[in-house]
């Protein structure tokens, strides 16, 4: 179909298709607000301890761990349903869900009633939403897939540096609980109106322009999941994805705790250095934001390999400078801030290779499938970020692990992340 004769939003295809990008960076907003956990938290433990209840870190972190868990393992189950019933009505479904986790999880009274009331409806809600808006932004750009996912996907990251000080406000002005049911309605309301803007172009339709050259490079690369299950580079990606989100999701989850354990080692007392932690979360989130645009336009000029690489050379540099330089607020800053940089930015390298990879026809099942080592990556680094914590009393140690990970996944970025046609080549040869 010719972008002359489609129009989107009212505007020619061309420019209207950037709205469907706004819309859902507007959802993403919502879905990334996980990402301020390490702020709303501390609420929560405030309100239990009022309960006479003692807590431990590991128990802090179970409702954050179950949330990622059950969003990264719903989103691969959504791809037939989001091809079956449209991204609109899939999208709806899921704001309902994460609106009624913030709304319900104003009730919690424990740790635990915290896991089934926000972890597990609201990773199932995110799970549901969050893949519909990525794979219509997909859709209307093949020319410019990289970018348009990581625009989309920037508002996941920028969530926390927008929810997290509201959370703070409202809890201060109006309490802990009914800050959450507040929350809860704002994001009903911005999900909705995003949710019924969504819509796939024609089969048929390709943007003005759109290089040829690009066009041949991604013809016959159209795998179902099937066939992509059964290529080497589908799991490359997957462990590399693991790796990427690993110390990122670690980060954000223990983000103000390791600066109030350096603050302490410097004498600080945490009435001190605490708002600079709150306020240090904007940037971090910032970062963790302009990671996916960055690292998607990386990742379309030049190969997945390369930007896999290159990511995690940067997080191998940042866990060994906060385990060499345990006393300094300096290194903090920077290794949290690379840390979240990287996470933002696998979270537009993934999709953008796996389409690049395996092309567009079967996305929504080939990166929902691939989609699961987020999931994985939450599990591994949350549970010994806990257990590390717990046991030893630091959470230092768990770098120089990061530090193997990141070398691990240099070495398999390198010699397996690559089209799937060119290992067929050289193995037929």
């Amino acid at each position: 179909m010719s972008e002359k004769t489609l129009k989107a939003f009212g505007l020619k295809a061309e420019t209207g298709r950037w709205i469907f990008v706004i819309a859902g960076l507007a959802m993403m907003l919502c879905l990334g607000a996980v990402y301020a956990y390490s702020i709303i938290r501390i609420h929560f433990e405030k309100i239990f301890k009022e309960f006479g209840l003692k807590i431990s870190a590991t128990e802090m972190q179970i409702p954050y761990l179950v949330f990622l868990f059950l969003f990264a393992f719903t989103m691969p189950l959504m791809g037939k349903y989001i091809e079956k019933h449209g991204p609109r009505k899939v999208a709806l479904l899921g704001a309902i869900l994460v609106s009624l986790a913030w709304f319900s999880a104003s009730f919690a009274t424990s740790p635990y009633i915290l896991v089934l009331l926000y972890g597990v409806i609201g990773g199932v809600g995110v799970g549901v939403a969050y893949n519909c808006p990525i794979v219509v932004s997909a859709r209307w750009f093949p020319d410019k897939r990289g970018l348009a996912v990581g625009l989309t996907v920037l508002g996941f990251g920028f969530s926390a540096a927008v929810v997290g000080p509201l959370a703070d406000y409202l809890a201060a002005s109006l309490g802990a609980q009914m800050m959450l049911r507040t929350i809860s309605l704002i994001f009903l309301i911005i999900m909705i109106f995003s949710a019924i803007s969504l819509r796939f172009p024609p089969s048929d339709w390709t943007p003005h322009g759109r290089s040829s050259t690009r066009q041949r490079i991604t013809e016959g690369m159209d795998l179902s999941r099937e066939r992509a299950m059964r290529t080497v580079t589908f799991y490359a990606l997957w462990i590399c994805y693991i790796i990427g989100t690993l110390a990122g999701l670690m980060a954000i989850g223990i983000s103000k705790q390791v600066g109030l354990e350096i603050a302490e080692r410097l004498g600080l007392s945490e009435g001190e250095v605490s708002p600079l932690l709150t306020a240090l979360l904007v940037p971090f989130a910032l970062c963790n934001g302009f990671g996916r645009p960055l690292f998607g336009w990386l990742t379309d000029k030049l190969t997945p390999r390369k930007t896999a690489i290159i990511s995690f050379a940067l997080i191998l540099t940042a866990s060994l400078t906060t385990f060499m330089l345990q006393n300094s607020l300096q290194a903090y800053i920077f290794t949290f801030a690379v840390l979240w940089l990287n996470l933002g930015g696998w979270l537009a390298i993934a999709p953008a290779a796996t389409a690049s990879f395996f092309g567009t026809r079967d996305y929504a099942r080939n990166y929902g499938l691939i989609f699961t080592a987020y999931g994985v990556g939450a599990l591994i680094g949350n549970l010994v970020a806990g257990y590390v914590k717990d046991i030893l009393g630091s959470y230092m140690t768990v770098f120089p692990v990061i530090a193997i990970l990141s070398i691990i996944g240099i070495v398999i970025a390198a010699v397996f992340l690559k089209p799937p046609e060119i290992q067929e080549k050289k193995d037929e040869g």
